[in-house]
Protein backbone atom coordinates (compact mmCIF):
# COMPACT_ATOMS: atom_id res chain seq x y z
CA UNK A 1 0.00 0.00 0.00
CA UNK A 2 3.12 2.83 0.64
CA UNK A 3 4.63 1.89 -2.32
CA UNK A 4 1.73 2.16 -4.34
CA UNK A 5 1.18 5.63 -2.70
CA UNK A 6 4.76 6.61 -3.34
CA UNK A 7 4.67 5.63 -6.74
CA UNK A 8 1.65 7.18 -7.53
CA UNK A 9 2.90 10.63 -6.48
CA UNK A 10 6.21 10.24 -7.71
CA UNK A 11 4.36 9.52 -11.32
CA UNK A 12 1.24 12.00 -11.88
CA UNK A 13 3.96 14.86 -9.11
CA UNK A 14 6.96 13.87 -11.24
CA UNK A 15 7.88 17.83 -11.13
CA UNK A 16 7.50 18.38 -7.66
CA UNK A 17 9.65 14.89 -7.04
CA UNK A 18 11.99 16.73 -9.15
CA UNK A 19 12.09 19.95 -7.51
CA UNK A 20 12.58 18.24 -4.16
CA UNK A 21 15.05 15.42 -5.39
CA UNK A 22 17.10 17.36 -8.01
CA UNK A 23 16.70 21.10 -6.99
CA UNK A 24 14.41 22.28 -10.49
CA UNK A 25 11.59 20.76 -11.51
CA UNK A 26 12.38 19.01 -14.82
CA UNK A 27 10.06 17.61 -16.75
CA UNK A 28 10.18 12.94 -16.58
CA UNK A 29 8.53 10.60 -17.89
CA UNK A 30 8.56 7.00 -16.76
CA UNK A 31 10.39 4.57 -17.58
CA UNK A 32 9.82 0.55 -17.28
CA UNK A 33 12.75 -1.72 -15.43
CA UNK A 34 11.51 -3.91 -18.71
CA UNK A 35 13.40 -1.42 -21.15
CA UNK A 36 16.34 -2.02 -19.19
CA UNK A 37 16.47 -5.89 -19.01
CA UNK A 38 14.21 -8.71 -19.45
CA UNK A 39 14.97 -9.78 -15.92
CA UNK A 40 14.05 -6.88 -13.78
CA UNK A 41 15.20 -7.33 -10.25
CA UNK A 42 12.14 -7.81 -7.73
CA UNK A 43 11.40 -4.53 -6.03
CA UNK A 44 8.03 -2.90 -5.71
CA UNK A 45 9.31 -0.12 -4.40
CA UNK A 46 11.35 0.63 -7.17
CA UNK A 47 10.47 4.51 -9.39
CA UNK A 48 12.08 4.92 -12.52
CA UNK A 49 12.18 8.16 -14.31
CA UNK A 50 13.38 9.81 -16.95
CA UNK A 51 14.09 13.00 -19.34
CA UNK A 52 16.44 13.45 -22.18
CA UNK A 53 19.53 14.40 -20.28
CA UNK A 54 18.54 12.23 -16.52
CA UNK A 55 17.64 9.00 -15.14
CA UNK A 56 16.29 9.35 -11.45
CA UNK A 57 15.62 5.96 -9.71
CA UNK A 58 13.85 6.42 -6.37
CA UNK A 59 13.06 3.90 -3.99
CA UNK A 60 10.70 4.83 -1.22
CA UNK A 61 11.27 2.26 1.25
CA UNK A 62 8.67 1.54 4.98
CA UNK A 63 11.57 -0.82 6.20
CA UNK A 64 15.28 -1.14 5.99
CA UNK A 65 16.43 -3.93 3.28
CA UNK A 66 19.91 -5.06 2.80
CA UNK A 67 19.19 -5.98 -0.43
CA UNK A 68 18.58 -2.29 -1.10
CA UNK A 69 22.84 -1.50 -2.33
CA UNK A 70 22.87 -4.34 -4.77
CA UNK A 71 19.51 -3.06 -6.22
CA UNK A 72 21.33 0.51 -6.76
CA UNK A 73 24.36 -0.58 -8.22
CA UNK A 74 22.61 -3.21 -10.71
CA UNK A 75 20.36 -0.24 -11.66
CA UNK A 76 23.01 2.33 -12.00
CA UNK A 77 24.54 -0.12 -14.80
CA UNK A 78 21.84 -1.81 -16.41
CA UNK A 79 20.77 2.32 -17.28
CA UNK A 80 24.27 2.67 -18.28
CA UNK A 81 23.84 -0.32 -20.95
CA UNK A 82 20.92 1.48 -21.86
CA UNK A 83 21.46 5.11 -21.99
CA UNK A 84 25.76 5.48 -21.83
CA UNK A 85 25.05 9.42 -22.21
CA UNK A 86 22.47 10.24 -19.72
CA UNK A 87 23.45 11.43 -15.91
CA UNK A 88 21.79 9.38 -13.28
CA UNK A 89 20.35 10.22 -10.01
CA UNK A 90 19.66 7.21 -7.14
CA UNK A 91 17.87 8.21 -4.06
CA UNK A 92 16.63 5.88 -1.18
CA UNK A 93 13.73 7.44 0.95
CA UNK A 94 13.15 5.79 4.12
CA UNK A 95 9.91 6.67 5.23
CA UNK A 96 9.40 5.27 8.77
CA UNK A 97 12.26 5.85 11.59
CA UNK A 98 14.12 3.48 11.79
CA UNK A 99 17.49 3.16 14.70
CA UNK A 100 19.17 0.52 12.08
CA UNK A 101 22.62 1.13 10.19
CA UNK A 102 20.53 -0.13 7.06
CA UNK A 103 19.20 2.96 6.93
CA UNK A 104 22.32 4.94 6.81
CA UNK A 105 23.97 2.86 4.18
CA UNK A 106 24.64 4.49 1.14
CA UNK A 107 27.24 2.21 -1.04
CA UNK A 108 27.71 -1.61 -2.49
CA UNK A 109 31.72 -2.34 -1.93
CA UNK A 110 33.35 -5.50 -3.93
CA UNK A 111 36.81 -5.90 -4.60
CA UNK A 112 37.87 -3.08 -6.80
CA UNK A 113 33.99 -2.12 -7.23
CA UNK A 114 32.20 0.76 -5.99
CA UNK A 115 28.92 2.08 -6.26
CA UNK A 116 27.09 5.47 -3.95
CA UNK A 117 23.91 6.23 -4.01
CA UNK A 118 21.83 8.85 -1.87
CA UNK A 119 20.03 8.36 1.24
CA UNK A 120 17.12 10.25 2.68
CA UNK A 121 15.68 9.67 5.90
CA UNK A 122 12.31 11.60 5.84
CA UNK A 123 12.24 11.76 10.17
CA UNK A 124 15.26 14.48 9.32
CA UNK A 125 14.18 16.33 6.51
CA UNK A 126 12.15 20.28 7.12
CA UNK A 127 8.70 19.75 7.18
CA UNK A 128 8.08 23.18 5.41
CA UNK A 129 9.58 21.79 2.86
CA UNK A 130 6.94 19.54 2.07
CA UNK A 131 4.56 22.04 2.59
CA UNK A 132 5.10 23.54 -0.98
CA UNK A 133 3.61 21.36 -3.24
CA UNK A 134 0.94 19.10 -3.59
CA UNK A 135 3.02 16.17 -4.47
CA UNK A 136 5.08 16.46 -1.40
CA UNK A 137 2.16 17.36 0.66
CA UNK A 138 1.65 13.50 1.86
CA UNK A 139 5.30 13.44 3.02
CA UNK A 140 5.08 16.24 5.01
CA UNK A 141 3.34 13.91 8.19
CA UNK A 142 6.79 11.92 8.38
CA UNK A 143 9.36 14.77 8.91
CA UNK A 144 10.97 16.11 11.41
CA UNK A 145 8.29 17.96 13.14
CA UNK A 146 7.36 16.50 16.21
CA UNK A 147 3.94 17.30 16.48
CA UNK A 148 2.40 15.47 14.08
CA UNK A 149 -1.40 16.28 14.60
CA UNK A 150 -0.54 20.39 13.66
CA UNK A 151 1.73 19.03 11.00
CA UNK A 152 -1.67 17.59 9.63
CA UNK A 153 -3.93 20.18 10.28
CA UNK A 154 -1.03 22.40 7.87
CA UNK A 155 -1.35 19.43 5.46
CA UNK A 156 -5.68 19.53 5.31
CA UNK A 157 -5.36 23.29 5.31
CA UNK A 158 -3.02 23.09 2.00
CA UNK A 159 -5.20 20.72 0.52
CA UNK A 160 -8.16 23.03 0.92
CA UNK A 161 -6.16 25.65 -1.05
CA UNK A 162 -6.08 23.46 -4.24
CA UNK A 163 -8.23 24.18 -7.02
CA UNK A 164 -8.94 20.87 -8.31
CA UNK A 165 -11.12 18.77 -6.66
CA UNK A 166 -9.56 15.49 -7.94
CA UNK A 167 -5.89 16.53 -6.60
CA UNK A 168 -7.67 17.31 -3.27
CA UNK A 169 -9.15 13.38 -3.28
CA UNK A 170 -5.41 12.35 -4.59
CA UNK A 171 -3.64 14.17 -2.16
CA UNK A 172 -5.93 13.54 1.10
CA UNK A 173 -6.37 9.83 0.53
CA UNK A 174 -2.15 9.57 0.24
CA UNK A 175 -1.77 11.95 3.68
CA UNK A 176 -4.24 9.49 4.98
CA UNK A 177 -2.48 6.56 4.09
CA UNK A 178 1.51 7.51 4.56
CA UNK A 179 -0.19 9.31 7.95
CA UNK A 180 -0.88 5.74 8.96
CA UNK A 181 2.92 5.32 9.64
CA UNK A 182 3.09 7.68 12.56
CA UNK A 183 -0.72 8.69 13.81
CA UNK A 184 -3.72 6.44 14.70
CA UNK A 185 -6.72 6.18 12.48
CA UNK A 186 -8.91 7.87 14.37
CA UNK A 187 -6.89 11.48 14.76
CA UNK A 188 -6.15 11.26 10.84
CA UNK A 189 -10.84 10.74 10.05
CA UNK A 190 -11.04 13.91 12.47
CA UNK A 191 -8.58 16.25 10.39
CA UNK A 192 -8.47 15.24 6.90
CA UNK A 193 -11.92 14.95 4.98
CA UNK A 194 -13.26 11.70 4.78
CA UNK A 195 -15.81 12.56 1.80
CA UNK A 196 -13.64 14.16 -0.22
CA UNK A 197 -11.32 10.82 -0.07
CA UNK A 198 -13.85 8.82 -1.73
CA UNK A 199 -13.16 10.52 -5.01
CA UNK A 200 -9.32 9.21 -4.85
CA UNK A 201 -8.00 7.77 -7.53
CA UNK A 202 -6.61 5.16 -4.81
CA UNK A 203 -10.13 4.28 -4.10
CA UNK A 204 -11.01 3.91 -7.17
CA UNK A 205 -8.01 1.44 -7.71
CA UNK A 206 -8.87 -0.53 -4.64
CA UNK A 207 -12.32 -1.44 -6.20
CA UNK A 208 -11.12 -2.14 -9.54
CA UNK A 209 -8.57 -4.42 -7.99
CA UNK A 210 -11.87 -5.91 -6.43
CA UNK A 211 -13.37 -6.14 -9.51
CA UNK A 212 -10.78 -7.71 -10.93
CA UNK A 213 -10.17 -10.52 -8.55
CA UNK A 214 -13.90 -10.96 -8.15
CA UNK A 215 -14.34 -11.69 -11.79
CA UNK A 216 -12.04 -14.76 -11.47
CA UNK A 217 -13.27 -15.86 -7.65
CA UNK A 218 -16.83 -14.59 -7.41
CA UNK A 219 -17.30 -10.65 -6.58
CA UNK A 220 -17.16 -10.37 -2.62
CA UNK A 221 -14.78 -13.12 -2.18
CA UNK A 222 -12.74 -10.57 -4.54
CA UNK A 223 -13.71 -7.20 -2.41
CA UNK A 224 -12.27 -9.77 0.84
CA UNK A 225 -9.37 -10.52 -0.45
CA UNK A 226 -8.51 -6.14 -0.82
CA UNK A 227 -10.38 -6.18 3.23
CA UNK A 228 -7.71 -8.43 4.33
CA UNK A 229 -4.78 -6.49 2.25
CA UNK A 230 -5.24 -3.36 3.84
CA UNK A 231 -6.06 -5.01 7.53
CA UNK A 232 -2.77 -6.56 7.19
CA UNK A 233 -0.98 -2.98 6.45
CA UNK A 234 -2.48 -1.63 9.10
CA UNK A 235 -5.49 0.36 8.08
CA UNK A 236 -8.38 0.52 10.72
CA UNK A 237 -11.52 -1.42 10.45
CA UNK A 238 -13.62 1.97 10.05
CA UNK A 239 -11.01 2.83 6.61
CA UNK A 240 -10.77 -0.58 5.32
CA UNK A 241 -15.10 -1.09 5.62
CA UNK A 242 -15.69 2.94 3.98
CA UNK A 243 -13.24 1.81 0.97
CA UNK A 244 -14.64 -1.66 0.50
CA UNK A 245 -18.10 -1.39 1.23
CA UNK A 246 -18.12 -4.16 3.46
CA UNK A 247 -20.04 -4.00 6.83
CA UNK A 248 -17.58 -3.07 9.63
CA UNK A 249 -18.95 -6.46 11.29
CA UNK A 250 -17.91 -8.08 8.07
CA UNK A 251 -14.28 -6.08 8.16
CA UNK A 252 -13.97 -6.99 11.71
CA UNK A 253 -14.40 -10.69 11.07
CA UNK A 254 -11.69 -10.34 8.81
CA UNK A 255 -9.40 -8.95 11.15
CA UNK A 256 -9.91 -11.69 13.82
CA UNK A 257 -9.12 -14.28 11.40
CA UNK A 258 -5.85 -12.76 9.87
CA UNK A 259 -2.57 -14.88 9.82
Amino acid sequence: MYDNICKYLAEHFSQDIASWLLGKPIKLTQLSPKELSNEPIRADSLILLQSDELVLHTEFQTSPDEEIPLRMADYRLRVYRRFPDKEMRQVVVYLRKSNSELVYQNSFKLTNFSHEFEVIRLWEQPTELFLKTPGLLPFAILTKEEKKEEVLHEIAKQIDTLESRKIQADVTAASYILGGLVLKREIMSKILRRDIMKESVTYQEIFQEGEIKGKMEGKMEGIKKVAINLLKQGLSIDFVAMVTGLSQETVQELQQNLP
